[in-house]
């Protein structure tokens, strides 16, 4: 048995002879190789008995040249490029016996041909550069070949005009390190400057030294370098810019961003808040800022929902997701090209599947199957899971400090500033370097009637606006707008409306406990009566853990009912109205509108153009004051009328509404608002108690 002639490799593509025949190797493992047989398809031999073979030999190896990367062969000056390529052309000689630019059938010079060695083409080519004037010995043509199998043409240039300096020079790497761990300190604290930084990396530097003494200290290098340096590793850190951007920065993900396929409505949905950067008035006449809370679905990027609130909490979760499973209807005041039977969503076949869509305004109604928040206290509460619960919602929070997974509502309500909110008067911006001078003194609107700008500002604009991220596959120039994606999504999903009662949108509103009393019920300043409340007034409810008070459920967003829980009867709800509704100046619910059967023309895209300027305008000008009487002063009488209707206009029946009968025509037509005017008022003086009474003035 002979020794063991094991080669270098056995590569797939190799030609070996083994057993008096020429094969090729189809396939090599750690073990075993497959080889090409003449009489069978192939012939698995062991490597063992492959090396151990009499007559084994590795016939032909061949050398590939790597492809020359012609993006860094740029980065070369023209001269070194050039003789990069000079040299290319006799190396190749020597590697295959034939220039580059031989023609097919040319026989190869003598000392290149078949039975030469690479040595003595090596000294071949050698002789002929030196005599011809160029002083290269043997073993740099060696250099060169073994440079060009490896690195190709690049490994032929002329390194040294680019040269890769040191990332941070000649700074000793104790002091680099030293102030990444002073710029990794400072993640979560304040912000501070530069100069902090580098006395902070000192600090670190001489605290390490003393812990070791035998270490040598590192040179500190001057305080222009470590500027330099301290620039360089701070680039898109914000170590010292904004907190919040560099806490999201640090914390953020180090994995590639994935893509969430989503391919139907509702699939994922996205929940979040944020303060809104307007001021408004609020109900007690006192000017503040309000907190946004949105719903936003990830496939069709619609606004299925949005409310303000002057503090979320975990009620107003709930009702927003009772809100988004329902219609958003027509309002007074809208222009008739924001009705959904005008817009490309498809009304008359949902219509047959869903009747609360007959007078619904142009909003696709979507039913959330996985729902994605934070962890703020609002939306991991107990009152909004129970709510998910319920409407069967699978409930997903996001990782802590990761706001990149829930990244579309928290763009949605960076948009909601930028196209909608910087129009409005009391406009603060998103800081205070951006805030103007005594925006609180500008024409505010009131809480409820910004609420009903901007489910008008939805409708009109939102929902008709191309977006970025609803781009056709197959035509990637094509944008879609959110009502124009839900409709083609709908075609292959279907449509099935939830199962959503008027008692299950009851139960999901949130509780207060009041007494009945012979005026009715009192909450936030408002009297709610209703007929069918008279076995409840002035009675115990029986509920002695809330010392027999009745349960009222109020919606937040509609001040004009509430409903109560009859404890001494069946347990069902029980409507009560708000008892100054009927003076409104502004008409209130669905059934100020005498729709028509018949389907009407589209919405064409100018007048969905000019429904969205006209709203811009109105929201820009403010509310319209109250009339004045003749001293100048506001009537009480008409303030009283505008606060009325500021909550009459906010409200939104978004209850499953019943199918309407026809009305009469005095139905729908507006109050005539009251243009009597109050007497001036004459003020009294206020009391002194350390005046003398009896002191003449």
């Amino acid at each position: 048995m002979g020794g063991l002639r094991r080669p270098p490799a056995l590569a797939v593509g190799e030609r070996v002879r083994f057993e008096a025949q020429v094969r090729g190797a189809l396939q090599v493992t750690a073990r075993a190789v497959v080889l090409e047989d003449a009489e069978e398809s192939h012939r698995v031999v062991a490597l063992i008995d492959l090396f151990e073979a009499e007559d084994f030999e590795v016939l032909f190896r061949p050398e590939r040249v790597p492809l020359p990367p012609s993006g860094l062969l740029e980065t070369f000056p023209a001269e070194a490029v050039k003789q990069a390529f000079w040299v290319e052309g006799h190396v190749l000689e020597v590697i295959h016996g034939l220039p580059p630019d031989a023609e097919p059938g040319t026989a190869p010079r003598p000392g290149y041909g078949p039975g030469s060695s690479m040595t003595s083409r090596q000294k071949q080519k050698a002789a002929e550069l030196t005599a011809a004037g160029y002083t290269v010995a043997a073993k740099t043509i060696g250099n060169w070949r073994r440079r060009y199998l490896t690195n190709g043409l690049v490994g032929l240039a002329d390194h040294r005009p680019v040269r890769k300096r040191a990332e941070f020079g000649a700074v000793d790497p104790a002091v680099v390190e030293a102030m990444r761990q002073a710029i990794k300190e400072g993640v979560d604290t304040s912000t501070r400057n530069g100069a902090y930084l580098i006395w902070r990396t000192g600090e670190i530097l001489r605290r390490s030294d003393a812990e070791e003494d035998d270490s040598q200290e590192p040179e500190w290098p001057s305080r222009p370098t470590l500027y330099r340096l301290l620039a360089k590793l701070t680039t898109g850190t914000h170590a010292t810019g904004s907190a919040v951007t560099r806490r999201s920065k640090a914390h953020g993900a180090a994995a590639p961003f994935g893509e969430l396929t989503v391919s139907a409505p509702g699939e994922v949905v996205q929940i979040d808040s944020t303060p809104l950067d307007v001021m408004v008035r609020l109900d007690n006449g006192v000017v503040g800022k309000v907190e946004l809370t949105g719903m936003i679905d990830v496939a069709t990027r619609t606004l299925t929902a949005a409310v303000l609130r002057p503090s979320t909490k975990s009620v107003d979760a709930s009702v927003l997701l009772a809100r988004t499973v329902t219609p958003d209807l027509m309002r007074p005041g809208w222009v008739d090209a924001l009705r959904m039977s005008r817009s490309v969503l498809p009304h008359r076949r949902l219509l047959t599947l869903d009747e609360r869509l007959e007078h619904a305004a142009a909003k696709p109604v979507i039913v959330p199957e996985t729902i994605v928040c934070d962890h703020g206290k609002v939306f991991i509460s107990r009152n909004f899971r129970a709510s998910c619960r319920f409407l069967e919602i699978d409930f997903q929070p996001t990782h802590k400090g990761a706001p990149f997974e829930k990244g579309h509502i928290e763009k949605m309500l960076g948009s909601i500033a930028t196209q909608f909110t910087q129009f409005l008067p009391g406009y603060t911006g998103r800081n205070t370097d951006n805030r103007g001078r005594h925006p609180e003194q500008e024409n505010l609107w009131s809480l409820p009637e910004l609420q009903d700008l901007l489910d008008e500002w939805v409708v009109a604009h939102w929902q008709n606006r191309p977006h970025e991220g609803l781009r056709d596959p197959d035509h990637p120039g094509r944008l879609f707008t959110p009502n124009q994606k839900y409709a083609a999504l709908i075609e292959s999903c279907g449509y099935v409306p939830v199962a959503l009662s008027g008692q299950d949108y009851i139960e999901l509103l949130p509780a207060a406990w009041r007494a009945v009393n012979a005026y009715g019920i009192r909450i936030n300043n408002c009297t709610y009566d209703s007929p069918e409340l008279g076995p409840m007034r002035r009675r115990d409810s029986g509920v002695t853990a809330k010392r027999g008070l009745w349960e009222i459920h109020r919606d937040p967003y509609d001040a004009s009912r509430v409903w109560v829980r009859d404890h001494r009867g069946d347990g069902g709800w029980i409507r009560a109205t708000w008892k100054y509704l009927n003076r409104a100046p502004v008409p209130f619910g669905d059934l100020a509108w005498d729709h028509v059967s018949h389907q009407l023309p589209k919405a064409t895209e100018e007048e969905l153009a000019q429904a969205v300027a006209a709203l811009l305008t109105r929201a820009h000008a403010g509310p319209v004051p109250a009339a004045k009487g003749k001293s100048g002063k506001r009537a009480k009488s008409s303030k009283s009328d505008l606060r009325v209707a500021a909550r009459t206009r906010a409200t939104t029946p978004t209850e499953p509404p019943p199918r309407p009968e026809p009305q009469d025509q005095d139905a729908s037509e507006e109050p005539a608002e009251d243009e009597e005017t109050l007497a001036e008022v004459i003020p009294l003086g206020l009391f002194d108690p350390f005046e003398d009474p009896w002191r003449r003035p």
